[in-house]
């Protein structure tokens, strides 16, 4: 092991991560036979097997399980050296590490731009993902905070809502409903319905509503993706609920229905595990989207009164 690299380690917990070389090639931007080639050398320094395939998966061998364990271990070590030196030079350099949820890529980004103008030497990483692909990040304590919408109750996290996030129901813009005025909810179970993928928060928080109120929608279609259900809805395969966030900066031609129950009232949340020890670049973070998302809500009234209307 004495020959491995800090570089092999890295490529190697990706690709054990992901269980494939395409995807921790995607990842580390680097070409597949790239990956291929670092994890041979560092399956050469080890002296065993790392990685055995069984039809068309990668799984694990013995060795590689401890290895896997052995980075997470030294990456934490390394991240926790990295947040003191970046204590003790203060805000000039350092970097935060963010995950979020997907529809918060609608205006997170908004949000990061004016942080790194007033703190030009931090590099920022972004992560999108899925309410399953936060927690699993979380799990592994990859990241510096979490922007999500549904805190989870089997973790112990630390939360604070910074931001309302109501979800409201879309239909195209010519549909009868749009003219109507509080619609029974019961109404929807009349439309062909266009559903988020299992494990989606926004889809848990739907059928929680649905199923409160005895409604069984005909799902038509499953996404994973609120752009493809938005295409999806103009094009008139069926209504759908969605955060009033995806719809930023217009609405194109969709139209919230006004139906009984909603919007469903739901917050963001900035969460990290408890007991983690935030770096001075996260917890200024955490003041600085306090008061950047007020200011956004201001610049952005119409969206808010609208989905309350």
């Amino acid at each position: 092991m004495n020959q491995a690299t800090l570089h092999q380690l890295k490529v190697f917990e990706a690709a054990a991560r992901h269980g494939s070389f395409t995807r921790a090639a995607e990842e580390l931007f680097l070409t597949q036979p790239t990956v291929s080639m670092q994890i041979k050398q560092l399956t050469k320094s080890v002296g065993l097997p790392l990685f055995e395939q069984v039809g068309k998966r990668l799984y694990l061998t013995e060795a590689g399980r401890e290895l896997f364990a052995t980075c997470r271990q030294i990456f934490e070590t390394i991240a926790q050296f990295e947040m003191k030196v970046a204590d003790l030079k203060g805000l000039k350099q350092g970097q935060l590490r963010l995950a979020v949820i997907t529809t918060a890529k609608y205006f997170i980004p908004r949000l990061l731009g004016r942080f790194c103008q007033l703190y030009p030497g931090i590099d920022i990483s972004l992560q999108v993902t899925n309410h399953e692909g936060i927690l699993d990040r979380m799990s592994g304590n990859m990241d510096d905070l979490y922007i999500m919408s549904q805190v989870p109750d089997h973790l112990d996290v630390n939360f604070q809502p910074f931001l309302a996030n109501p979800l409201v129901v879309l239909a195209p813009i010519n549909h009868p409903l749009v003219k109507e005025k509080n619609i029974s909810i019961q109404r929807l179970a009349d439309e062909p319905f266009i559903m988020r993928e299992p494990g989606s928060g926004t889809r848990r928080a739907i059928q929680k509503l649905f199923d409160e109120n005895g409604v069984a929608v005909k799902v038509k279609l499953e996404l994973g993706s609120n752009e493809a259900i938005k295409q999806a809805i103009a094009g008139g395969l069926g209504i759908s609920v969605l955060s009033r966030h995806t719809l930023i900066p217009e609405m194109g031609d969709l139209a919230i229905l006004d139906v009984e129950h909603f919007p469903i009232k739901r917050n963001w949340y900035m969460v990290y595990p408890n007991g983690k020890q935030l770096s001075i670049v996260a917890r200024t973070y955490c003041d600085y989207l306090l008061e950047a998302a007020k200011e956004f809500v201001d610049n952005n009234a119409g969206l808010y009164a609208e989905a309350q209307s």
